[in-house]
């Protein structure tokens, strides 16, 4: 990328991402749509799609001075580039640098899975409402929060947390 292109955060409409990334390079910019496997459950069926890592959002390269910036706000699919004032602001460029150093060779984002725990063990809660909280491990959500049983009230409930939030007890 040259000195006077920067990275721009572009916010799409709803599902649009793939539509506008294709918009905008037909337009001659560069972008930049992190994307993840994720494990989605559909009709009985568990498969594997592509999603964007920031579901609505993604980056376009931009040079202020040379390209015809402001045509991105009437692009098929976008909804906004994300600024202040009537600018975008830029996004600097280690951001972009280290979420495509993290892509394997597939092109997807390759995330860190937290220790997995077996079901029945017992974990407790580190933050958040249930801070300290002792419960059981009941097993991992697709969007990496983890589902657990706690004791509340004398019965058995289950909570969804963020996997960050449990360690084992």
């Amino acid at each position: 990328m040259t000195e006077m292109r920067r990275w721009y955060a572009v916010q799409s409409q709803p599902n649009a991402e793939n539509k506008a990334v294709a918009h905008l390079t037909r337009q001659g910019f560069e972008t930049y749509l992190p994307r993840y496997l994720r494990r989605r459950r559909h009709a009985r069926r568990v498969e594997t799609v592509a999603a964007p890592l920031f579901p609505r959002y993604f980056f376009v390269a931009i040079d202020m001075s040379a390209q015809r910036w402001r045509a991105i706000y009437s692009t098929v699919g976008v909804s906004t580039l994300v600024g202040h004032g009537g600018f975008p602001t830029p996004v600097p460029e280690r951001i972009v640098a280290a979420l495509q150093a993290r892509e394997a060779a597939d092109g997807f984002i390759q995330l860190n899975r937290p220790p997995a725990f077996r079901a029945g063990d017992t974990v407790r809660v580190l933050d958040g409402v249930f801070a300290d909280s002792l419960g059981l491990y009941e097993g991992m959500k697709d969007s990496d929060r983890v589902a657990i049983l706690l004791d509340l009230l004398g019965r058995k409930v289950r909570v969804t947390v963020d996997a960050e939030a449990v360690a084992a007890a």
